[in-house]
């Protein structure tokens, strides 16, 4: 089968210039590994200003970058497409916008090789194939519901990337959290892989910069119900985040703590609360712009019945 090609031309910013080639377009195309990159700009298919190039090259402010990426389809991961409906908030020829459910995992991995949401995307559209990860620009946590954007062509992905790297594209979260807060305010904390447990993530020096606005919503007798902007984008920085500054996400199994009960619940909250197994945390608004028209979209979706009926049960709670 002969090899599929995609062209794109980027300049390097300001921000990423003085680092290593590699490294800047692997942020500057965070759809793709830097080890793929690397690859291509080994194989000569990557030209700094017209001029064959090296992984380790310093990149310059203002560089013209041509990448000429090699789409095999044969040395891609094969993720087989599957009828599994799909919640779609907007659809156009370059974009669509995913309202995903809580529990559907994002990509493919160990433990879960099928039914994810990239397997229900080549099943809707199978032109998607061609697409790292069919077109899907960030992920959300299995257990977390809400708006994800995908790409339909080689050009939308790279916008989109572009924006979500530039920190653009808006993404405004709900949790419902344990605690009474008494205001909002950011939380700027690196994160990093947990030294003793591959699957969690840590506050550490070390770590990638990592910021998070909240502001309250609404206050309960026990709990508070917090807008989330992120800032940054790194794994379970919203979970990791709160549960830093002792306002952990209601039923978030890995950072949420020990479970309890508030003292004097109602008995209506008390089953809510040990029905609830995942942590109360949706994605409800995304704004970007639009890859081809430029218009900024706005899209935005309610949350669904299990954590609304959370937030009743918080609410009947706090009225007692």
């Amino acid at each position: 089968m002969t090899p599929e090609f995609q062209v794109i031309d980027l300049t390097i910013p300001p921000e990423l210039a003085g680092q290593r080639l590699d490294s800047v377009l692997a942020r500057l195309m965070p759809e793709h590994s830097r080890t793929r990159i690397k690859g291509w700009i080994q194989a000569g298919e990557v030209k700094v200003d017209g001029m064959g190039c090296k992984p380790r090259d310093i990149a310059e402010v203002g560089s013209l970058v041509r990448v000429q990426m090699t789409l095999d389809p044969v040395a891609q991961p094969q993720v087989l497409p599957e009828a599994i409906a799909l919640r779609l908030i907007h659809e156009d020829r370059d974009v669509l916008v995913i309202d995903k459910p809580a529990g559907l995992v994002v990509h493919p991995g160990a433990g879960n090789p099928r039914h994810t949401l990239q397997n229900a995307l080549l099943g809707f559209d199978p032109t998607l194939a061609a697409l790292p990860r069919a077109g899907l620009i960030h992920r959300l946590d299995k257990d977390t519901s809400g708006l994800l954007v995908v790409a339909r062509t080689p050009e939308a992905q790279t916008s989109l990337s572009r924006q979500l790297e530039a920190r653009t594209m808006a993404r405004e979260y709900v949790a419902a959290c344990v605690g009474v807060m008494t205001g909002g305010g950011t939380v700027d904390e690196p994160i990093g892989r947990h030294r003793g447990d591959r699957l969690k993530m840590a506050i550490r020096v070390s770590g990638r910069p990592a910021v998070t606005h909240y502001r309250v919503l609404e206050r309960f007798r026990a709990h508070t119900y917090l807008s989330v902007k992120l800032e940054t984008g790194r794994t379970h920085q919203i979970r990791l985040h709160l549960s830093h500054i002792k306002y952990p996400i209601v039923g978030d199994p890995v950072y949420g703590g020990r479970f309890g009960l508030p003292r004097g619940a109602t008995q209506g909250l008390i089953d809510t609360l040990r029905a609830f197994k995942r942590q109360a945390l949706h994605a409800a608004t995304l704004g970007f712009d639009h890859p081809r028209t430029a218009k900024r979209l706005t899209l935005t979706t309610p949350v669904p019945q299990d954590f609304e009926q959370l937030l009743d049960a918080l609410r009947k709670d706090g009225k007692q």
